[in-house]
Parts: C-alpha cells; structure tokens; sequence
C-alpha cells in the first residue's frame, strides 16, 4: 500500500470549501478597509532577519522565525509578521507618500509555533494601518475599523469585544512601583492569562522583580478604572463613542501587548466567552520606522489571523453557506453525438454574462443532474437529438423540479429570468 505524503507540520491544505471561507474573509475584510479609504498593499515573503531583530521581540525572533541562510550566506526568515516590512517599505519612500498613509494587507505569515485548534505555523493575516499622524483619532479610527469588520460578518458587542490599554500609562504605574525594568514588567503582565497565579509569580521573579513587586502589579491589573487616569484613553473612548461603536470596547489592563515596538495605545479582539485566544491585536508604533533606518514617521494599526476568526463567526453561526461551484447553470451532455451543440449552448449562455460548467462526459443524464444538484448549480440545460434537430434545449430548475423547452435563441433570457 503507497505511504500518501503528508503536509509540512502546521501547513494548511485549503479546499474548495476552506478557500469560500478564505475568501470570504477577504472580501469583508477588503470592503471595511476601503470604506474607511485604506489601500491595498503587499510585502516580501522573505525577509532578512535583521529586520525584526530588534523591533519583534525577543521570543518571536529566537523561537517562532522560520530562520534559514541562504547561498549569500545571510540569514533570512520567512516573515512572522508585516508591521516590520511596512516601516521598511514607507521608510524607503517616504518623501514619495502623501500622509497620512492609509494602507491594508491580506497575505500569508509562517511562526513556528505548536500547531493547536486556532493556530498553525502557516497563516493568512489582515494588517491595516494608519502612519503618518500622532493623533489619539488615528488610534481611534483604527480601533474602530475592527468593530466595524465584526459588524460587516454580523458579530455583535454581545458577542465579541475589543479591549483596550495605554502602555505610556502602564509604565507610568509600573514605575511607582518602583520596577525599573519596564519590558520585564510588559513580559510578566503578557503572560498573566497564560500562566497559573503561582507560575506567574515565579516568572516575576525569574524577570528579577521582588515578590512585593509582582504582588502589587498582580493588584494593579485588577484596577478596571485605571483608565480614568489617562486623559489619552479618555478621549481615545469618547472618539469611539462618536463613531458609534463604543460598545464593542472595553478597559483591560491586562492587554500590553509581547511586542517591542508598541508605544502608546494597545488592543486585543476576543471573544466574550474568551473561548479562543485573541482574534486580533494591535497599537501604536511611534518610533519603528526611525528603527529601521526612516525618519520618525508614527503609526497604528493592527493584525488579524484567519483562523481564530473563522473559528468565532463559526462558534456564533456567522459564516454562510457556500455555493460549492460558482456556475449557475450545468450544460449536460446527452451522447457523444451532441457535444457541439453542448459546447456552443454553454458559450451563447457565457457570453450573456452567466458563468457555466458542461459536464464533460455522456453518461446517463441523471447522475449528471445529481451531480449538478451536489455542486449547488441551480439550472440544467439538456439538449437530446430531438431538441438539437428543432433548433430547441430544455431548461431544468433543479430546486423548483420545473422545466420547460426554449429556442436556442431565447435560451441564456430564460435562464436569467429563472436566476
């Protein structure tokens, strides 16, 4: 018996059915972002490592890069992420772009990670992005671009939420603390939702932060109203109140986000069971195009994955039922005898604007039509020699069980009247 080959571990094999859902995503994800007037960009699958070295963060660059050299003896990876690749790309440019610079991308990441339910190592992520403005109404309008693609799928605020933090105002609080080492904090604070209380605790204290220490910043992300000390998150929330969309956010204290480059404003998507792990996460970048050789150009924006959201709009019934072939209508073939009058009629009914399949074999006509039936196509054509010799098909609704006999010449009219 022959060994079938497997995937490459955490690799994604996407269906006829899992690409509709794909591009299902794509397409709400292309409309929100052109509603709010973003263009579509793209980078490089192939980085040079140099690039996150310094912004990503430590973790994502010594254990999730895909990390190779290649025949110049460079390290290259493939990209974990595009935030990195978009600095470079408006830093190379910058005189060029007008700003602000509204952009937005749907493309593939690799992150070697432990492939689990809502993760492989091979996904497909929305990136949009605001750069060029220092204003708190950029943040808010790119916060608001998330609840809006919930709204687009029919995820309501009852269903899913976006919580939001202020890292300027967490390491303001840190720092009264007394804990010098802001990152160190920022790493023990992204892994309080991933860690037991003791393993937590015993990780501050790996990060050298006293036992005092992390038992005081275990009571600072309890404060739900924190916010209210930061005049940023202050109007950051009422701009979201007037983009009618306040609803969908929450404070969370919590959320600070594993990545280095982040500065100010933070935001993570979840749902409200917290079931999966975070749909998407983002937040301010003031200082990454400056990092990778541009002028301090700022900016904002935020990353989302497809599989964890496929998995909510699933949980919560939001995914619709996708049509298996996209034609509309089947020309069958009758015998061998009619494949001409098959191959036109199936032309005449293309060129009228209606996409069609023609089975390709003469078998018997009603497996044909269970065929059709199985592929979701609504109309059958069936021409016999009786039809062929008057100049006549037959048009079947499948759904309807109705059929009636046309002039060839009236044919792809009949159809889409029954359409």
């Amino acid at each position: 018996m022959k060994t079938k080959i497997p995937t490459v571990k955490g690799a994604r094999d996407f269906y006829p059915e899992q690409m509709s859902l794909r591009n299902w995503l794509y397409e709400n994800m292309k409309a929100v972002s052109q509603k709010f007037g973003y263009q579509e960009y793209d980078g490089p699958f192939l980085e040079t490592l140099e690039l996150y070295a310094a912004k990503s963060g430590e973790e994502l660059v010594k254990e999730q890069a895909f990390v190779f050299k290649d025949r110049g003896d460079e390290q290259i990876t493939l990209r974990p992420e595009l935030t990195p690749s978009l600095a470079r790309m408006v830093a190379q440019k910058a005189n060029e772009l007008p700003r602000p610079i509204r952009w937005w991308s749907f493309g593939p990441m690799w992150r070697y990670e432990r492939p689990q339910k809502g993760r492989s190592r091979e996904f497909f992520q929305w990136n949009i992005d605001l750069l060029g403005s220092d204003s708190l109404e950029a943040d808010a309008e790119i916060a608001a671009i998330g609840a809006e693609f919930f709204k687009a799928i029919g995820l309501t605020s009852s269903e899913v939420k976006i919580q939001i933090n202020n890292r300027k105002l967490m390491e303001s609080q840190i720092t009264s603390l007394g804990i010098g080492d802001i990152k160190a904090a920022f790493r023990l604070i992204d892994r309080v939702d991933k860690l037991s209380a003791q393993a937590w605790e015993e990780y501050g204290v790996k990060q050298e932060l006293t036992v005092e220490q992390v038992k005081n910043l275990r009571a600072l992300l309890d404060d739900k109203e924190l916010w209210r000390k930061s005049d940023e998150l202050i109007r950051f929330f009422s701009a979201l109140e007037s983009l009618g969309v306040r609803e969908y956010f929450e404070y969370e204290p919590t959320v600070v986000r594993g990545l280095d480059y982040y500065t100010r404003i933070v935001m993570e998507a979840r749902d409200r069971d917290s079931e999966f792990r975070a749909i998407f996460g983002g937040g301010r970048y003031d200082n990454l195009v400056a990092d990778v050789g541009g002028d301090r150009i700022s900016g904002v924006g935020f990353a989302m994955g497809d599989m964890v959201i496929a998995l909510v709009a699933e949980k919560y019934g939001k995914t619709p039922k996708f049509a298996k072939s996209p034609a509309s209508v089947l020309v069958t073939l009758f015998n061998a005898d009619g494949v001409a009058d098959s191959l036109k009629s199936a032309a005449e009914i293309r060129a009228g604007g209606i996409p069609v399949e023609m089975f390709p074999d003469p078998i018997k006509l009603d497996k044909q039509l269970k065929y059709a039936d199985a592929q979701g196509i609504k109309i059958a054509v069936i021409i016999g020699p009786d039809e062929a010799k008057e100049g006549k098909v037959t048009i079947k609704d499948l759904g309807k069980r109705v059929q009636i006999t046309v002039n060839r010449g009236e044919m792809a009219g009949k159809i889409r009247e029954l359409l």
